[in-house]
């Protein structure tokens, strides 16, 4: 049985238009919908035994405002593969780890198209397919990882946890 949590960074700005887009951080409302996701995960259950996270500023700050209890922190991966990564690459960095619940922060378009390639059936959820800043799902799968034979077990957005 394998989990994945499948999280997009929350709301970054473009305060700098000459700024590196890899050092880009998080507006206000992105810190605020990054706390706002974690009760959501708690209710749910959905702690994973290990974070994957791209290595940009944005994927950092949302991954450090999800899991901030040091009591039930998971550990943390930093991986730069998974920066503006295909959803090839994703479920490739995730196949390799041998925890059965595994957290992953990173971007779109790969975050949420491999989200929609992974459900055995979306849904009804009117953003799902755009997958918004700060969107989290949730799925099993029997065994590893297999498109199309995930169990959604939960998606939400920001505006959902207001």
């Amino acid at each position: 049985m394998t989990r994945l949590i499948l999280i997009r960074h929350a709301e970054s700005g473009w305060d700098d238009p000459f700024a590196d887009d890899h050092a880009r951080v998080l507006t206000t409302q992105g810190r605020q919908d990054a706390q706002a996701l974690a009760p959501w995960l708690e209710r749910g259950g959905f702690i994973p035994d290990v974070i994957l996270c791209s290595d940009a500023a944005r994927t950092i700050e949302t991954m450090s405002k999800v899991f901030k209890s040091p009591l039930a922190t998971p550990p943390c991966i930093l991986e730069k593969m998974l920066y503006h990564a295909s959803p090839d690459t994703i479920l490739e960095q995730v196949r390799k780890r041998p925890e059965p619940s595994i957290a992953v922060v990173a971007h779109n378009p790969g975050i949420g198209m491999l989200a929609d390639l992974l459900v055995s059936e979306r849904p009804a959820h009117h953003r799902f397919l755009d997958y918004p800043s700060g969107a989290a799902t949730a799925i099993d799968f029997d065994g590893p990882p297999v498109i199309g034979a995930g169990k959604l077990l939960g998606f939400v957005t920001p505006t959902d946890l207001v």
